[in-house]
């Protein structure tokens, strides 16, 4: 009885995110985009509970924050966090916007070299402004950009999920045995993964982010590393009118140990949250117990 009512809730879930996806999509990109952004912020977000999540996170890290910016902070998460997600469904009319994103920072030089040479790149972000914004520009010119994901406990929403990805730039790489066979296969053949590294990890190192200790997975470093791939912190950051982007390319980490590169792999996020802090999904727990 009880795995048929979370089959039935699992059902019911899913039917409502898909009629709220097929709403957003009877209209015209430039409209949808910003429907998206209002959905998650008037309808989804309180019901969730995320701006009190926000709001926590928010005290923990600036504590003296005055009411009305994390009042506006907060709401811009949510809203951006829509955005993003209508993106995602919007795959066609997304990637044909961003194709011509400005492409900022050293990175793109190194990039191009490593590939030339034959040697895989591994892109890092955060779920921050798009982080699907390398991957689409990248495929645009014809230079796709793998993922790694991790399919979602409700099994019928990750079927689409897992397909909206996809439709970005392939391949796509599940987390587990299998998904990390494919991958180092990709990645010796020389191929691009992009990877993100803002979420808790109970196994990962304790590393800082933000002024606070967060465990932090150390597998691009590690990936990186033992396959001689350059390790490239990538950012999509999203301009003032909601829906087109800069490409952010920093510079390669170089290459060290896991536990340095990583904690570099932070600073580099830490720098763009603080700098578009309306634009990092605060929602996370990022900061749980690291004893």
């Amino acid at each position: 009885m009880a795995l048929r009512l979370s089959d039935l809730l699992d059902r019911a879930q899913n039917w409502g995110v898909v009629a709220l996806l097929a709403l957003l999509r009877a209209l015209p990109y430039r409209f949808r985009i910003p429907l998206g952004g209002w959905a998650m912020r008037a309808l989804i977000a309180p019901f969730a509970g995320y701006g009190k999540r926000v709001r926590t996170h928010l005290a923990l890290i600036w504590p003296d924050l005055p009411p009305q910016r994390v009042t506006a902070i907060t709401r811009a998460v949510c809203d951006n966090a829509g955005r993003t997600l209508a993106e995602l469904y919007s795959p066609k009319d997304f990637k044909a916007l961003v194709a011509s994103a400005p492409i900022l920072g050293a990175g793109m030089g190194p990039v191009l070299a490593a590939q030339a040479e034959g040697r895989g790149v591994i892109f890092v972000s955060g779920h921050f402004g798009n982080h699907d914004i390398a991957r689409a520009v990248l495929a645009s010119q014809g230079r796709p950009v793998a993922a790694l994901y991790r399919p979602q406990q409700n099994p019928y929403f990750d079927r689409h999920f897992a397909a909206t990805i996809r439709a970005i730039s392939e391949p796509l790489f599940a987390r587990g045995r299998r998904g990390l066979a494919e991958l180092v296969t990709h990645l010796k053949a020389g191929g691009m993964l992009g990877m993100l590294i803002d979420q808790h990890f109970h196994t990962g190192a304790v590393l800082d982010f933000m002024g606070r200790k967060a465990r932090t997975s150390l597998s691009a470093a590690e990936l990186a590393l033992k396959y001689n791939c350059l390790l490239v912190p990538v950012y999509g950051i999203r301009q003032a009118d909601g829906l087109h982007f800069d490409l952010l390319i920093e510079a390669p980490i170089p290459h060290t140990d896991p536990v340095t590169m990583t904690q570099a792999l932070n600073d580099s996020l830490a720098a763009q949250v603080r700098a578009w802090p309306e634009q990092w999904f605060w929602v996370h727990r990022r900061w749980r117990k690291t004893t």
